[in-house]
């Protein structure tokens, strides 16, 4: 019996939103996603704040997140939605 499936492990990163680092602590990453970062999290962005007239731009913090999703994917010589070899 040949393996006709082989799946694909794949890891999504993503960023959450630029805030004050004083407040970033809290964060949280949006379900299934664990957080990588700790404390305030990186400091390597800027947010913006709009007083009256103008837009101010200040240094933030935001945190990292992983997720690991299994995409299904059929293996060499296999192919349709279920995997149908020769």
């Amino acid at each position: 019996q040949t393996k006709k499936q082989c799946d694909q492990k794949l890891v999504i990163q993503m960023k959450t939103e630029c805030v004050p680092c004083s407040l970033n602590l809290e964060t949280q990453c949006l379900a299934g996603y664990t957080k990588i970062t700790n404390g305030t999290g990186i400091p390597d962005c800027r947010y913006y704040l709009e007083i009256k007239t103008h837009t101010l731009s200040f240094p933030g913090c935001r945190h990292h997140c992983l997720k690991e999703v299994e995409q299904h994917e059929c293996c060499q010589g296999h192919w349709g939605p279920d995997c149908m070899g020769e």
